[in-house]
C-alpha cells in the first residue's frame, strides 16, 4: 500500500478539482492493491511553502500533481520544496502541460509525467510500480464515479465539472483536443451524475465536454434531462453556435430561465483566418442561432473572439469584434492566442513569424499581422469590455452613446480603456471616469447620460450608495424615498430610488434579481417618465 496524495491548483477559489477526484476514483477501482489516497486543493494564489506543508503533512510517498497553463509557473517552486521536504517521495506529473513538455519538467522535479487518461494511466502506474500487470483495457471498463460523499463534502458551493464526453471531431489548430476521437459516456452515467449534482451546494455546473452539441441528438437529450431537473443549479455548456437545428433551439427556448449558460467559441468572423486556424464554421448559421437563442430571454450566452490568429490584422480583428458585439450576448470575451504545447500553430510558430511569450500562458506578443502596438490597442479594449459590458456595468449608457456618437463598439471600447484602464479602481472612481470620457464624445447630452448611469447603477449594485456626480442635486432624497416607501409599502433604503434629470423616480427591488443578467430590478414611480430604455439581452 501506498500513501498517495493528489494535488489540484485551481486558479481560484471557486473552481473545483475534477480530475483529482477522477483519478481517485481511478486508483481505487483499478489498482490491484488497497491505497491511502488524500487529494489537496489549492489556488495558484496560495504560497507555495503553504502548499507544500499541506502535502507534506500526509507524509506521502507519492504526489501527483495536474499541470495546466493556469498553475505551471508555481509547479516548479513546489516540486522543489517537496524535494526537500519530502526526498524519498516520487513526485508524477500529468496534465496538457507536462505530457507535452515532458523533458522540461523530468528536469525540473517531477520524477514521472504519466500520459494518457489518468484514471487508466496512474492504476496501471501503481500496478506496474509493485510489479503487477500494466496494462489496463478500456474496452472492459465502466466511467468511474469522482462523485463521492468526500467529494461533495469539500465541494463547499464551489463551481462543480463534469464530463460526459472526452475528445473533440474538429481540428481548430491552436486547440490541444484537435481532431481527437470522442468517446461518449454512458447515458445512463450522465444522468446519473447530472442528478447527483444538481442536488448538491454548487450553483453552478460546468461540463466540459469541448463541443457539447458535436453529436445533436445526444446534446438534445441530456439537454431535454437537464432541464426537467428541479433544481436551482446553473448548467454551462461550451457549444458551436452553428451546430444547433430548429429543434434543439426551440428547446432551449423552453428552459427554465438561468437554467442555461452557452459558451460559443467564435475565435473570429474573418474568413481567411479562420481557414488558417482549420476552423470550419458557418457564420451565418451561427448569427442566426445566437440571436434566436436569444430571443426567449432565458439563457446566458456568452461568445468568445481569440485576437492573434493567422492573417487577421487589427483592422480585420476590429470588424470581427463588431460582429461579435452586434449580437449582443451577455459576454463577449476578447481572448489572446496562446500558443500551447502539443498545438499545431504552435509548431507553425516559427514559420508563421508568430512571436509569443515562452512562459505560461504563452500568449501571442507579435506576428506579421499584428504589431506589439496593435496587441497594446487590443488590450485597452478588453481592458474596458471586460470590466463594464461583460460585467453588466453601464449596458444602458453604453448602448445611449454608441447610438448617439455612431462610435463601431471596439472604438468606443477602446477609447474608454485607452483614457481610463482599470487594474483595481473603485466602482464608483471608475464611473466618474467612464462619465467623463463620455461626455467629451461628440453629440452626448449630460443629462441623457446621467440618466442612464443612475439607471445602470441602480440596477448593477446592491447596498452600495452612487457617486455625488451621479446624484441629482436639485431633489431632496429623503422625500423621493419616502413617496417610494408610500407606493411599496415597506420600508427602502435611500441608496435604491433615485429621480433622474428627467423628472421621473425610479427605485430598484434589491429582492428581484435577473436569473439570466444578475441585474436587479429597476421600475419606474407610476406616475413619472419612463426612464432611459434597456438594452437587448441584458436588463430585465
Amino acid at each position: 500500500m501506498s500513501k498517495i496524495v493528489i494535488v489540484a491548483i485551481n486558479a481560484k477559489y471557486v473552481h473545483s478539482s475534477l480530475a483529482a477526484w477522477v483519478i481517485a476514483a481511478g486508483i481505487s477501482k483499478y489498482a490491484h492493491n488497497h491505497h491511502d489516497i488524500q487529494i489537496v486543493e489549492a489556488t495558484i494564489h496560495n504560497d507555495n511553502a503553504e502548499i507544500a506543508n499541506r502535502i507534506a503533512a500526509y507524509a506521502p510517498d507519492i504526489v501527483s500533481i495536474s499541470a495546466y497553463i493556469w498553475n505551471a509557473s508555481k509547479l516548479p517552486g513546489i516540486l522543489s520544496l517537496l524535494k526537500e521536504k519530502l526526498p524519498s517521495a516520487q513526485c508524477i506529473l500529468g496534465g496538457p502541460e507536462a505530457v507535452y513538455n515532458e523533458r522540461y519538467w523530468l528536469k525540473n522535479g517531477a520524477d514521472f509525467v504519466l500520459h494518457g487518461e489518468g484514471e487508466y494511466t496512474f492504476p496501471a502506474f501503481l500496478n506496474q510500480m509493485e510489479q503487477e500487470t500494466c496494462h489496463i483495457s478500456k474496452t472492459d471498463v465502466i466511467p468511474v464515479d469522482p462523485y463521492t460523499d468526500e467529494y461533495f463534502s469539500t465541494l463547499q458551493g464551489r463551481l462543480a465539472y463534469l464530463e460526459t464526453s472526452r475528445g473533440c471531431p474538429f481540428t481548430c489548430a491552436f486547440c490541444l483536443s484537435a481532431g481527437t476521437h470522442v468517446q461518449y459516456f454512458p447515458m445512463e452515467t450522465v444522468k446519473a451524475q447530472l442528478l447527483k449534482l444538481s442536488k448538491s451546494d454548487a450553483r453552478t455546473i460546468k461540463l466540459v465536454d469541448r463541443t457539447f452539441n458535436c453529436n445533436a441528438q445526444r446534446a438534445y437529450e441530456i439537454f431535454d434531462y437537464m432541464i426537467s431537473l428541479e433544481t436551482d443549479c446553473c448548467f454551462h455548456f461550451e457549444v458551436a453556435a452553428d451546430l444547433f437545428d430548429d429543434r434543439t433551439i426551440a428547446l432551449l427556448q423552453s428552459a427554465p430561465p438561468g437554467r442555461i449558460q452557452l459558451e460559443a467559441g467564435l475565435q473570429s468572423f474573418f474568413e481567411p483566418a479562420l481557414n488558417a486556424s482549420s476552423r470550419k464554421t458557418s457564420l451565418d448559421r451561427v448569427a442566426q442561432n445566437i440571436k434566436a437563442l436569444l430571443s426567449a430571454g432565458n439563457i446566458h450566452m456568452h461568445v468568445d473572439l481569440i485576437a492573434g490568429l493567422p492573417h487577421e490584422t487589427l483592422g480585420d480583428f476590429k470588424n470581427s469584434f463588431n460582429a461579435a458585439f452586434s449580437l449582443r450576448a451577455h459576454i463577449l470575451q476578447l481572448g489572446f492566442l496562446k500558443l500551447l504545447h502539443g498545438s499545431a500553430l504552435r509548431k507553425q510558430a516559427s514559420e508563421l513569424g508568430i512571436v509569443f511569450n515562452e512562459h505560461p500562458p504563452y500568449e501571442i506578443i507579435s506576428s506579421p499581422w499584428l504589431s506589439m502596438e496593435d496587441i497594446q490597442i487590443l488590450k485597452h479594449a478588453e481592458n474596458a469590455l471586460q470590466h463594464t459590458y461583460n460585467k453588466g456595468r453601464f449596458i444602458t449608457s453604453i448602448e445611449y452613446v454608441l447610438k448617439v456618437t455612431k462610435l463601431r463598439p471596439f472604438d468606443l471600447f477602446y477609447t474608454i480603456g485607452a483614457s481610463a484602464p482599470n487594474h483595481g479602481t473603485d466602482l464608483s472612481a471608475y464611473a466618474i471616469e467612464i462619465l467623463d470620457i463620455c461626455l467629451n464624445l461628440p453629440h452626448v447630452d449630460e443629462r441623457t447620460l446621467l440618466d442612464s448611469m443612475v439607471y445602470d447603477w441602480l440596477g448593477m449594485v446592491k447596498g452600495k450608495n452612487m457617486p455625488d456626480r451621479l446624484k441629482n442635486p436639485d431633489i431632496k432624497r429623503n422625500q423621493v424615498v419616502s413617496e417610494v416607501e408610500a407606493y411599496l409599502g415597506r420600508k427602502i433604503r435611500r441608496d435604491e430610488a433615485a429621480v433622474l434629470r428627467s423628472g421621473g423616480v425610479i427605485y430598484v427591488d434589491s429582492r428581484v434579481r435577473n436569473p439570466v443578467t444578475g441585474l436587479y430590478e429597476v421600475r419606474t414611480l407610476p406616475t413619472t417618465p419612463v426612464p432611459p430604455c434597456t438594452s437587448p439581452g441584458h436588463q430585465p
